[in-house]
């Protein structure tokens, strides 16, 4: 049986890299992986964009109300790979779990757990829940510790402030430790 898994970072760890590289490890085989990420996640369009200058045009984005249910079926493949997987409905992914234990087509999400506040995406949670293996995937604060959290930015200055999911315009995210995001969040 093949499994559902949820591969975890903070930002800047290397998630969409790590899945262009599990992609290219398919595909050199002769093996057919989807590629997808949810139309939410709009930062590159209808591309996968890594910091390091890797980029992959998806083959599916997933838009909310979508149903994944038909896209084994309909296309075949041996690896389905989602980035940005905090973005997706808790419905679409249980829909990911039924294609590993039906299709038997492993499912390879990547994601962030908790946003900028520190609080859980319900769509990890539920990832969490019910993925059949969880890994994290480890980068470095500022202060060279292991980076646990997203802390938010705007021109430059923490923000702990505003929408969960923004990821356009003048937001940025910095990965960094516990301790360092506590000595600048303002309570």
């Amino acid at each position: 049986m093949s499994k559902l898994y949820f591969r975890y970072a903070a930002m800047n760890a290397g998630k969409t890299t790590s899945l262009l590289q599990v992609a290219h490890n398919y595909q050199e085989r002769g093996m057919r992986v989807l590629i997808c990420k949810p139309a939410t996640d709009t930062k590159a369009g209808d591309q996968l964009s890594s910091r390091i200058g890797l980029a992959k045009k998806v083959d599916v984005l997933i838009h909310p109300d979508d149903s994944l249910d038909a896209l084994i079926p309909e296309t075949g493949v041996d690896c389905l790979l989602v980035d940005e997987a905090q973005f997706l409905s808790p419905k679409q992914v249980d829909q990911l779990r039924h294609i590993a234990v039906k299709w038997n087509v492993p499912v390879i999400c990547y994601g962030i757990r908790t946003d900028f506040l520190m609080k859980w995406f319900p769509w990890s949670t539920r990832l969490l829940e019910i993925a059949h293996s969880i890994e994290e995937l480890k980068t470095i604060c500022r202060c060279g510790k292991k980076a646990v959290c997203n802390m938010r930015l705007i021109n430059g200055e923490p923000v702990f402030q505003g929408d969960q999911g923004a990821i356009d315009g003048e937001v940025e995210y910095e990965s960094v430790c516990g301790r360092c995001f506590l000595e600048e969040r303002v309570w």
